[in-house]
């Protein structure tokens, strides 16, 4: 697919970036190296191919997930001005 010098005018216009007329000469040039790319990979046969996540077949090693410090709730409620079965208490601040 071929890009022309309008087209990347027009892109960079809408986008509303600023761009001058030898950076869009480049942008010409990458543009439609990209689009060429892109429709050499429309052209591959993908039928019969399960779509991946990933490229290699691999998991990632988790830990367990386990507790590894102490429950503290009844030591930090000890300060609170009003606790009840374990929840802090503030004052309505909606009515």
């Amino acid at each position: 697919m071929a890009i022309e010098h309008a087209d990347v005018l027009r892109a960079a216009h809408l986008a509303r970036l600023g761009i001058d007329n030898t950076d869009a000469e480049r942008y010409v040039g990458d543009l439609s190296r990209i689009l060429d790319m892109v429709d050499a990979l429309s052209g591959i046969d993908t039928d019969g191919v399960k779509p991946l996540a990933h490229p290699l077949d691999a998991t990632q090693p988790l830990r367990a997930d386990e507790a590894i410090e102490p429950n503290r709730r009844d030591t930090y409620q000890e300060s609170a001005p009003a606790v009840a079965d374990g929840y802090y208490l503030v004052p309505r601040v909606v009515e």
